[in-house]
């Protein structure tokens, strides 16, 4: 807060200077840092409406590929490449801890870790089906086609939070990683495929080398929808579409993203809506974030 008294106490000296001066480099400089400053107040007041227990910390966002075949495989991977964009251009930093790969094209589900500031505070909402209206390149008739994916986003929470897993309700198979891993990745049984049998959910981590490590970040992610479920619960939002348990089809989308025949990127929760696509599916998902946090 201070920081920004500050910025603002030199942007009025900064106004001064350029009145005094009347040129037009003076007040172009003034002008770039009025709408930096403005920015940064922005996000000083998103910042003050996440105020949840782990909105402060990090989050893994995994991407499932939904109905619509190849189509969905290489909406998912279109929109791996989006998050990355955002959570990069939002100074923030991910890793991907699994991949896999569609056989024909795309991915059938991906997920990242992300860290940085107010990671999932930013990310939470992203929780929901997303989908893809466009001309499908993979159909030589050229016709339109309909895709869904969903995203998934739980926190990265500290071990002490209180959920317990019992070894013996963890049913686990290791295989092999596949894709671009190297012959370590690809040759030895690495990848941990983690399903918890009370609950029914699975969790897959292929990135380390290690299957020790696969297997406690899979724990850990796993704990992760587990705390998601009881928070959900606790705020009797059972009606709440948790992950991919939902359909992930035609009704339950939270945002369209329609390329053809026309172009717009819509949220259905909060009506914000832009017709400038290729911004978006560069990672510009600042406006969509900020409406649904303000709502």
């Amino acid at each position: 807060m201070r920081e920004l008294e500050r910025r603002f106490e030199d942007l009025i000296a900064l106004f001064e200077l350029a009145q005094e001066a009347g040129d037009e480099e003076s007040k172009r400089e003034a002008a770039a840092e009025f709408e930096a400053v403005e920015a940064a107040l922005g996000e000083f007041e998103l910042r003050q409406l996440m105020s949840g227990e782990h909105d402060l910390g990090g989050a893994f966002l995994t991407i499932h590929a939904g109905a619509g075949g190849t189509e969905a495989c290489d909406w998912a991977e279109m929109l791996l490449r989006m998050y990355q964009r955002y959570i990069e251009r939002a100074g923030m930093v991910s890793e991907l801890v699994d991949i896999q790969e569609a056989e024909e094209a795309g991915v059938r589900s991906a997920t990242l870790r992300v860290e940085g500031d107010y990671a999932y505070g930013y990310l939470q909402n992203e929780r929901g089906v997303h989908r893809l209206v466009r001309i499908s390149p993979f159909d030589s008739s050229a016709r339109r086609h309909t895709s869904f994916a969903s995203i998934d986003v739980v926190p990265d929470v500290e071990e002490d939070v209180g959920i317990e897993v019992n070894e013996a309700d963890l049913k686990i198979i290791t295989t092999r990683s596949g894709g671009k891993g190297g012959q370590n990745v690809n040759k030895v049984e690495t990848a941990v495929l983690m399903t918890h049998l009370p609950s029914g959910i699975t969790v897959r981590c292929s990135a380390e080398r290690s299957q020790h490590k696969n297997r406690a970040t899979a724990l850990r992610i796993l704990k992760a929808k587990l705390y998601q479920i009881e928070q959900d619960k606790k705020r009797s939002a059972m009606e709440q579409q948790y992950g991919e348990k939902g359909e992930i089809a035609f009704g339950s989308q939270i945002r369209s993203y329609v390329f053809q025949p026309y172009q717009l990127v819509k949220d259905h929760r909060t009506d914000c809506e832009t017709s400038n696509i290729q911004d978006v599916m560069d990672g510009n998902l600042a406006a969509f974030i900020a409406a649904k946090l303000r709502s």
